[in-house]
Protein backbone atom coordinates (compact mmCIF):
# COMPACT_ATOMS: atom_id res chain seq x y z
CA UNK A 1 0.00 0.00 0.00
CA UNK A 2 1.15 3.59 -1.08
CA UNK A 3 2.53 5.80 1.98
CA UNK A 4 2.96 9.25 0.56
CA UNK A 5 1.81 12.41 0.24
CA UNK A 6 -0.86 11.89 -2.42
CA UNK A 7 -2.91 9.38 -0.17
CA UNK A 8 -5.87 10.74 2.07
CA UNK A 9 -6.81 7.81 3.65
CA UNK A 10 -4.93 4.52 4.54
CA UNK A 11 -6.73 1.51 6.34
CA UNK A 12 -4.19 -1.02 8.03
CA UNK A 13 -5.35 -4.30 9.05
CA UNK A 14 -8.58 -3.37 10.04
CA UNK A 15 -10.70 -5.33 12.12
CA UNK A 16 -14.03 -5.00 13.63
CA UNK A 17 -16.07 -8.34 15.38
CA UNK A 18 -19.56 -7.94 16.56
CA UNK A 19 -19.84 -9.87 19.73
CA UNK A 20 -22.80 -12.25 20.22
CA UNK A 21 -24.34 -12.44 23.45
CA UNK A 22 -26.65 -15.53 24.87
CA UNK A 23 -28.46 -16.63 27.82
CA UNK A 24 -29.95 -13.89 30.97
CA UNK A 25 -26.23 -12.79 31.96
CA UNK A 26 -25.33 -12.11 28.76
CA UNK A 27 -22.42 -13.80 28.04
CA UNK A 28 -20.08 -14.10 24.86
CA UNK A 29 -20.40 -17.31 22.74
CA UNK A 30 -18.89 -16.02 19.83
CA UNK A 31 -18.65 -12.87 17.00
CA UNK A 32 -19.49 -12.17 13.51
CA UNK A 33 -16.30 -11.24 11.74
CA UNK A 34 -17.70 -8.62 10.04
CA UNK A 35 -14.35 -6.96 8.67
CA UNK A 36 -11.22 -8.88 9.48
CA UNK A 37 -7.67 -7.75 8.81
CA UNK A 38 -8.22 -5.43 5.96
CA UNK A 39 -5.85 -3.08 4.34
CA UNK A 40 -6.08 -0.30 1.48
CA UNK A 41 -5.66 3.25 0.58
CA UNK A 42 -7.41 5.67 -0.92
CA UNK A 43 -5.94 8.73 -2.95
CA UNK A 44 -7.06 12.24 -3.29
CA UNK A 45 -9.20 13.28 -5.71
CA UNK A 46 -9.62 9.68 -6.36
CA UNK A 47 -12.70 7.04 -6.40
CA UNK A 48 -11.86 3.46 -5.02
CA UNK A 49 -14.79 1.31 -5.56
CA UNK A 50 -15.71 -1.40 -3.01
CA UNK A 51 -17.46 -4.19 -4.17
CA UNK A 52 -18.92 -7.65 -2.70
CA UNK A 53 -22.10 -9.81 -2.03
CA UNK A 54 -24.89 -8.21 0.32
CA UNK A 55 -23.12 -9.16 3.65
CA UNK A 56 -19.45 -9.62 2.99
CA UNK A 57 -18.84 -6.06 5.35
CA UNK A 58 -18.64 -3.13 3.04
CA UNK A 59 -21.14 -0.90 5.04
CA UNK A 60 -19.26 -2.03 7.99
CA UNK A 61 -16.19 -0.84 6.54
CA UNK A 62 -17.38 2.26 5.73
CA UNK A 63 -18.76 2.89 9.31
CA UNK A 64 -16.00 2.11 11.05
CA UNK A 65 -13.83 4.25 8.77
CA UNK A 66 -15.86 7.27 9.75
CA UNK A 67 -15.42 5.73 13.94
CA UNK A 68 -19.63 5.27 13.84
CA UNK A 69 -18.36 1.72 15.05
CA UNK A 70 -14.96 1.67 17.01
CA UNK A 71 -12.71 -0.69 15.53
CA UNK A 72 -12.04 -4.20 17.29
CA UNK A 73 -8.09 -3.61 16.07
CA UNK A 74 -6.28 -1.58 13.43
CA UNK A 75 -5.82 1.77 12.41
CA UNK A 76 -7.68 3.80 10.20
CA UNK A 77 -5.35 6.93 9.16
CA UNK A 78 -6.80 10.29 7.82
CA UNK A 79 -4.90 12.84 6.44
CA UNK A 80 -2.33 11.94 8.92
CA UNK A 81 -3.67 11.18 11.68
CA UNK A 82 -5.02 7.84 13.63
CA UNK A 83 -8.80 8.10 13.60
CA UNK A 84 -9.09 5.20 16.12
CA UNK A 85 -7.07 6.67 18.89
CA UNK A 86 -8.92 10.11 18.22
CA UNK A 87 -11.54 11.19 21.12
CA UNK A 88 -13.82 13.98 21.91
CA UNK A 89 -13.20 17.44 20.29
CA UNK A 90 -10.05 16.00 18.50
CA UNK A 91 -12.57 13.44 17.14
CA UNK A 92 -15.58 15.66 16.04
CA UNK A 93 -13.08 18.08 14.24
CA UNK A 94 -11.77 15.27 11.98
CA UNK A 95 -15.15 14.34 11.35
CA UNK A 96 -15.78 18.14 9.50
CA UNK A 97 -13.51 16.58 6.62
CA UNK A 98 -15.54 13.17 6.24
CA UNK A 99 -19.08 12.61 5.27
CA UNK A 100 -21.23 9.78 4.46
CA UNK A 101 -23.91 9.33 1.45
CA UNK A 102 -26.28 6.70 3.05
CA UNK A 103 -28.05 3.65 1.06
CA UNK A 104 -31.69 4.06 1.78
CA UNK A 105 -32.85 7.95 0.73
CA UNK A 106 -36.27 7.20 2.71
CA UNK A 107 -34.68 6.04 5.87
CA UNK A 108 -31.66 8.18 6.24
CA UNK A 109 -33.56 11.70 5.99
CA UNK A 110 -35.69 12.53 9.19
CA UNK A 111 -39.75 12.82 8.39
CA UNK A 112 -40.13 15.22 10.87
CA UNK A 113 -37.75 17.90 9.42
CA UNK A 114 -37.76 19.90 6.97
CA UNK A 115 -35.16 20.14 3.78
CA UNK A 116 -33.30 23.39 4.82
CA UNK A 117 -33.16 22.04 9.07
CA UNK A 118 -31.49 18.43 7.62
CA UNK A 119 -29.14 20.03 5.29
CA UNK A 120 -28.20 22.83 7.85
CA UNK A 121 -27.70 20.63 10.78
CA UNK A 122 -24.28 20.02 10.47
CA UNK A 123 -23.54 23.60 9.78
CA UNK A 124 -25.05 24.02 13.45
CA UNK A 125 -23.36 20.80 15.29
CA UNK A 126 -20.07 22.56 13.83
CA UNK A 127 -20.69 25.48 14.56
CA UNK A 128 -19.83 26.96 11.13
CA UNK A 129 -22.55 29.10 10.17
CA UNK A 130 -25.43 30.90 12.16
CA UNK A 131 -28.74 32.82 10.92
CA UNK A 132 -28.58 34.29 7.59
CA UNK A 133 -25.72 32.88 6.43
CA UNK A 134 -27.43 29.57 7.33
CA UNK A 135 -30.76 30.45 4.36
CA UNK A 136 -27.99 31.30 1.93
CA UNK A 137 -25.28 28.26 2.28
CA UNK A 138 -28.69 26.18 2.08
CA UNK A 139 -29.80 27.30 -0.88
CA UNK A 140 -26.80 27.10 -2.24
CA UNK A 141 -26.52 23.31 -1.78
CA UNK A 142 -29.95 23.04 -3.37
CA UNK A 143 -28.35 24.76 -6.43
CA UNK A 144 -25.80 22.08 -6.22
CA UNK A 145 -27.71 19.36 -6.89
CA UNK A 146 -30.44 20.59 -8.88
CA UNK A 147 -32.67 21.60 -6.74
CA UNK A 148 -34.71 24.50 -6.37
CA UNK A 149 -34.25 26.62 -3.25
CA UNK A 150 -37.50 27.28 -3.02
CA UNK A 151 -38.25 23.70 -1.74
CA UNK A 152 -36.37 24.16 1.52
CA UNK A 153 -39.40 24.41 3.45
CA UNK A 154 -40.80 21.38 2.26
CA UNK A 155 -40.59 17.45 3.77
CA UNK A 156 -39.01 14.69 2.73
CA UNK A 157 -42.20 12.76 2.13
CA UNK A 158 -42.67 15.50 -0.52
CA UNK A 159 -40.02 14.13 -2.84
CA UNK A 160 -39.26 11.59 -5.05
CA UNK A 161 -36.32 8.80 -4.22
CA UNK A 162 -33.68 10.17 -6.60
CA UNK A 163 -34.53 14.05 -5.22
CA UNK A 164 -34.31 12.47 -1.75
CA UNK A 165 -30.96 11.18 -2.59
CA UNK A 166 -29.91 14.40 -4.23
CA UNK A 167 -31.10 16.26 -0.29
CA UNK A 168 -28.78 13.48 0.95
CA UNK A 169 -25.90 14.47 -1.20
CA UNK A 170 -26.47 18.08 -0.32
CA UNK A 171 -26.70 17.38 3.49
CA UNK A 172 -22.81 15.54 2.96
CA UNK A 173 -21.36 18.60 1.24
CA UNK A 174 -22.49 21.42 3.82
CA UNK A 175 -19.48 21.10 5.90
CA UNK A 176 -17.01 20.88 2.50
CA UNK A 177 -15.64 17.47 3.48
CA UNK A 178 -12.72 15.66 1.59
CA UNK A 179 -13.66 12.39 1.93
CA UNK A 180 -17.15 11.41 0.82
CA UNK A 181 -18.43 7.55 1.58
CA UNK A 182 -21.30 6.41 -0.79
CA UNK A 183 -22.84 3.78 0.45
CA UNK A 184 -24.56 2.11 -2.02
CA UNK A 185 -25.97 5.90 -3.42
CA UNK A 186 -28.04 4.34 -6.17
CA UNK A 187 -28.94 0.62 -5.60
CA UNK A 188 -32.77 1.96 -3.99
CA UNK A 189 -33.54 3.96 -7.16
CA UNK A 190 -34.44 3.47 -10.35
CA UNK A 191 -32.21 3.02 -13.26
CA UNK A 192 -32.73 6.25 -15.29
CA UNK A 193 -32.39 8.05 -11.61
CA UNK A 194 -29.52 6.06 -10.98
CA UNK A 195 -27.73 7.34 -13.83
CA UNK A 196 -28.27 11.34 -13.00
CA UNK A 197 -27.34 10.48 -9.76
CA UNK A 198 -23.27 9.21 -10.52
CA UNK A 199 -23.30 11.93 -12.86
CA UNK A 200 -23.80 14.62 -10.76
CA UNK A 201 -21.19 12.68 -8.04
CA UNK A 202 -18.62 13.09 -10.89
CA UNK A 203 -19.67 16.83 -11.70
CA UNK A 204 -19.33 17.77 -7.83
CA UNK A 205 -15.88 15.59 -7.79
CA UNK A 206 -14.22 17.39 -10.22
CA UNK A 207 -15.42 20.98 -9.40
CA UNK A 208 -14.42 20.47 -5.70
CA UNK A 209 -11.46 17.61 -6.09
CA UNK A 210 -13.57 15.28 -3.99
CA UNK A 211 -12.40 11.62 -2.38
CA UNK A 212 -14.95 9.26 -2.97
CA UNK A 213 -14.94 5.47 -1.41
CA UNK A 214 -18.01 4.13 -3.71
CA UNK A 215 -19.52 1.34 -2.08
CA UNK A 216 -21.85 -1.09 -4.24
CA UNK A 217 -22.21 -4.36 -5.42
CA UNK A 218 -23.44 -3.24 -9.18
CA UNK A 219 -20.18 -4.01 -11.05
CA UNK A 220 -20.89 -1.98 -14.39
CA UNK A 221 -21.52 1.38 -11.84
CA UNK A 222 -18.31 1.30 -10.13
CA UNK A 223 -16.57 0.53 -13.85
CA UNK A 224 -18.32 3.88 -14.49
CA UNK A 225 -16.81 6.09 -11.31
CA UNK A 226 -13.81 4.36 -9.88
CA UNK A 227 -10.14 4.90 -11.08
CA UNK A 228 -9.71 1.77 -9.01
CA UNK A 229 -11.75 -1.32 -7.21
CA UNK A 230 -11.25 -3.64 -4.61
CA UNK A 231 -13.05 -6.66 -4.35
CA UNK A 232 -14.29 -7.68 -0.96
CA UNK A 233 -15.24 -11.95 0.51
CA UNK A 234 -17.00 -12.52 3.92
CA UNK A 235 -14.36 -9.49 4.99
CA UNK A 236 -11.83 -9.34 3.80
CA UNK A 237 -10.47 -8.15 0.34
CA UNK A 238 -9.13 -10.42 -1.93
CA UNK A 239 -7.96 -8.42 -5.06
CA UNK A 240 -7.59 -4.65 -5.33
CA UNK A 241 -6.35 -3.22 -8.85
CA UNK A 242 -6.65 -0.37 -11.51
CA UNK A 243 -10.30 -0.63 -12.84
CA UNK A 244 -9.65 -1.55 -16.10
CA UNK A 245 -6.40 -3.88 -15.12
CA UNK A 246 -9.34 -6.08 -12.38
CA UNK A 247 -11.99 -5.77 -15.60
CA UNK A 248 -10.06 -7.38 -18.19
CA UNK A 249 -7.50 -9.60 -16.47
CA UNK A 250 -9.36 -10.56 -13.26
CA UNK A 251 -6.81 -12.92 -10.92
CA UNK A 252 -8.80 -14.14 -8.19
CA UNK A 253 -11.79 -16.73 -8.46
CA UNK A 254 -14.01 -14.94 -7.37
CA UNK A 255 -13.40 -11.85 -9.19
CA UNK A 256 -13.94 -13.80 -12.10
CA UNK A 257 -16.88 -15.32 -11.05
CA UNK A 258 -18.27 -11.82 -10.23
CA UNK A 259 -17.55 -10.33 -13.48
CA UNK A 260 -18.81 -13.32 -15.39
CA UNK A 261 -22.15 -12.24 -14.58
CA UNK A 262 -22.40 -8.93 -15.74
CA UNK A 263 -24.64 -8.54 -18.28
CA UNK A 264 -22.94 -7.74 -21.83
CA UNK A 265 -24.65 -5.51 -24.24
CA UNK A 266 -23.15 -7.65 -27.30
CA UNK A 267 -25.08 -10.48 -27.73
CA UNK A 268 -22.61 -12.27 -29.43
CA UNK A 269 -19.88 -11.71 -26.94
CA UNK A 270 -22.41 -12.90 -24.42
CA UNK A 271 -22.37 -16.61 -25.80
CA UNK A 272 -18.82 -16.83 -26.37
CA UNK A 273 -18.13 -16.48 -22.54
CA UNK A 274 -17.87 -18.76 -19.92
CA UNK A 275 -19.91 -18.01 -17.05
CA UNK A 276 -18.69 -19.22 -13.75
CA UNK A 277 -21.17 -20.90 -11.48
CA UNK A 278 -20.20 -20.91 -7.83
CA UNK A 279 -21.75 -23.44 -5.85
CA UNK A 280 -22.80 -23.86 -2.27
CA UNK A 281 -23.99 -20.58 0.18
CA UNK A 282 -21.95 -18.01 1.33
CA UNK A 283 -20.56 -19.08 4.96
CA UNK A 284 -21.42 -17.31 7.99
CA UNK A 285 -19.28 -14.34 9.15
CA UNK A 286 -19.84 -15.50 12.78
CA UNK A 287 -17.98 -19.08 11.73
CA UNK A 288 -15.74 -18.54 8.85
CA UNK A 289 -13.77 -20.96 7.47
CA UNK A 290 -10.30 -22.14 8.29
CA UNK A 291 -7.57 -20.51 5.89
CA UNK A 292 -8.71 -18.39 2.68
CA UNK A 293 -12.25 -17.50 3.48
CA UNK A 294 -13.17 -18.27 -0.47
CA UNK A 295 -12.08 -21.96 -0.45
CA UNK A 296 -15.55 -23.59 0.35
CA UNK A 297 -16.71 -22.45 -3.06
CA UNK A 298 -13.57 -22.03 -4.93
CA UNK A 299 -13.19 -24.66 -7.93
CA UNK A 300 -9.60 -25.04 -8.03
CA UNK A 301 -8.46 -24.72 -3.88
CA UNK A 302 -6.72 -27.71 -2.29
CA UNK A 303 -5.10 -28.71 0.87
CA UNK A 304 -3.32 -25.35 1.48
CA UNK A 305 -6.38 -22.96 1.05
CA UNK A 306 -7.94 -24.93 4.02
CA UNK A 307 -4.97 -24.43 6.14
CA UNK A 308 -3.02 -21.31 5.88
CA UNK A 309 -4.32 -18.10 5.21
CA UNK A 310 -3.45 -16.13 1.30
CA UNK A 311 -1.67 -13.30 2.39
CA UNK A 312 -2.87 -10.13 0.65
CA UNK A 313 0.39 -9.18 -1.79
CA UNK A 314 1.39 -7.20 -4.94
CA UNK A 315 1.56 -9.79 -8.08
CA UNK A 316 2.17 -7.00 -10.56
CA UNK A 317 2.35 -2.75 -10.47
CA UNK A 318 -0.73 -1.87 -8.42
CA UNK A 319 -2.36 -5.43 -8.42
CA UNK A 320 -2.80 -6.75 -5.40
CA UNK A 321 -4.45 -10.50 -4.44
CA UNK A 322 -5.05 -12.72 -1.85
CA UNK A 323 -5.09 -16.26 -3.13
CA UNK A 324 -1.85 -19.33 -3.07
CA UNK A 325 -2.84 -20.17 -6.97
CA UNK A 326 -1.65 -16.59 -8.07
Amino acid sequence: MSANNDVLLLVKDLVMHFPIYRGVIRRQVGAVHAVDGISFDVKRGETLGLVGESGCGKTTTGRVILQLYKPTAGHVHFKGADLVSLKGEELRWMRREMQMIFQDPYASLNPRMTVAQIISEPLIVHNVAAGKEIQERVGQLLELVSLNPDFAGRYPHEFSGGQRQRIGVARALALQPELIICDEPISALDVSIQAQVINLLEELQERFNLTYLFIAHDLSVVRHISKRVAVMYLGVIVELADRDDLYHEPLHPYTQALLSAVPIPDPVADARRKRIILEGDVPSPANPPSGCRFRTRCPIADAICAETRPEFRGVKADHYVACHKV
